[in-house]
This record gives C-alpha cells, structure tokens and sequence, in this order.
C-alpha cells in the first residue's frame, strides 16, 4: 500500500528556495513527518491486534515490533521517499508484510482491520506539522 504525504505549497516553496543543504534537510524533514504516522500506525496496529476474531489468536507481538520508519532516500524518480513499513524476515517463515496485509485487508476468519490508511488520514495534518517545524527548526540552525 502506498501513501503519499506530500508537503503544503508553503513548505514546497521554502525548500525549493534553499540553495545548499538540501540533500541533509530533507531527509531530517520527511524523517520528522514520517514519526507522526509511525505513531499512529503503531497504535492502530496494537490495538487491532488479537481483537474479533472467529478463530483464537496466535499473535506473539512481533508484527508490531517490526513496523518501523525507513531512512529517507531519493528514489528512482529523483523524489524523496519515507517508507512507513516492516522490517523483514518473520520467524514465522511468512513476510512481516504479507501479515499485515492479511490484518489490513482480512481474511476468511479474520475480519479486515485497517491501521495504515486510517493512521495515514488521520495523522496527514500532523505529519505536515511536524514537517513544517523541523523545516523550521533546522533553518534556524542554519
């Protein structure tokens, strides 16, 4: 699943305005903005977790060990990415993303539980926010 948290016209306008410096900048920025959804993807994953199901759970909690914020990198487009994902492998023998896929999407026996979208909607503010802040921030280093 992807989901793009994309910078205010605002911030944009500031970045493209920096002439040096951009390439340590941005990856702090996106970083900053990337820790509000991991938040909240965390938590709606916590607590979705074991919770209505038909069969009983078998959770050990390492799913939600290994969602983690990946370092922010240019990709192959020449845009910058901050993956909110799984680190890999599960002991399970299983991908930790095909897992969460399963607790996203559901399965027979196991109701659909979304965490990523809706942690992505409802922390899309306060992802820019944060973004904003430590764009701030950091130009006042600078």
């Amino acid at each position: 699943m992807k989901i793009a948290v994309e910078f205010d016209d605002e911030l944009a306008q500031k970045l493209a305005q920096l002439e040096s410096g951009m390439d340590e900048i941005i990856p702090k920025v996106l970083e900053a903005g990337g820790q509000v959804v991991l938040a909240k993807a965390q938590g709606n994953l916590s607590s979705s977790i074991g919770r209505g199901l038909k069969y009983p759970s078998r959770s050990t909690g390492e799913l939600a060990s290994k969602l983690g914020l990946s370092p922010a990198k240019m990709n192959n487009e020449g845009n910058w990415d901050c993956k909110v994902g799984f680190a890999e492998p599960h002991s399970g023998g299983v991908s930790n993303a095909m897992l969460g896929n399963l607790v996203e999407h559901g399965s027979h026996g196991r109701p659909a539980k979304p965490f990523m979208k809706p942690a992505a909607s409802a922390s899309k503010a306060g992802a820019v926010a944060a973004m904003a802040a430590k764009f701030e921030e950091l130009m006042q280093i600078k």
